[in-house]
């Protein structure tokens, strides 16, 4: 079985600022900084934030599963302002996800807001099917949300 789920999510930053944080790594720092108690903590295996770069997902306490999770960042495209990341190792997988592949697309909405645009494409056994009905965006959107906010708090007034 294959499928997608997707949303979009109104952020009001610049699309250019919004993607200069989810591109790299300074998505895994905000988590570690205002998420620990939701999604865990990230840490860099390896990698400067491209393709190829490896995060360790470590999640709260109390999470069911295996407790952890490994994604790879397989694409970060600058001109689209998309980045996506596949899941290798706990986590979906563990529990029987053949893919779990996840993006983010920074879509301008005006100069002073922008559409991040979550999605997850996922594959997994048909006998397994029943588990690819609790997948959501919810965290995804919540992560966007969050790093919309922080970005906006954040970032350098401008006259």
């Amino acid at each position: 079985m294959h499928g997608q789920i997707s949303q979009d999510v109104v952020v009001e930053v610049p699309a250019a600022e919004v993607w200069d944080v989810f591109r790299g790594l300074e998505l895994g720092n905000i988590i570690n900084k205002l998420l620990q108690d939701v999604m865990g903590t990230v840490e860099v295996v390896q990698g400067d934030g491209g393709p190829g770069t490896i995060l360790k997902v470590t999640f709260p306490p109390g999470t069911p599963g295996v407790g952890y999770m490994k994604e790879i960042f397989t694409k970060v495209d600058d001109e689209i302002r998309l980045k996506e990341t596949e899941m290798i190792e706990g986590g979906y997988k563990a529990i029987g996800f053949d893919l779990y592949r996840s993006s983010f697309q920074i879509i301008e909405k005006d100069g002073e807001s922008c559409i991040v645009r979550t999605t997850v494409e996922y594959e997994i056994d048909d006998k397994l099917q029943r588990r690819a009905s609790k997948l959501t965006t919810k965290t995804m959107e919540m992560l966007a949300e969050v790093a919309g906010k922080y970005i906006k708090e954040n970032r350098c007034p401008t006259k």
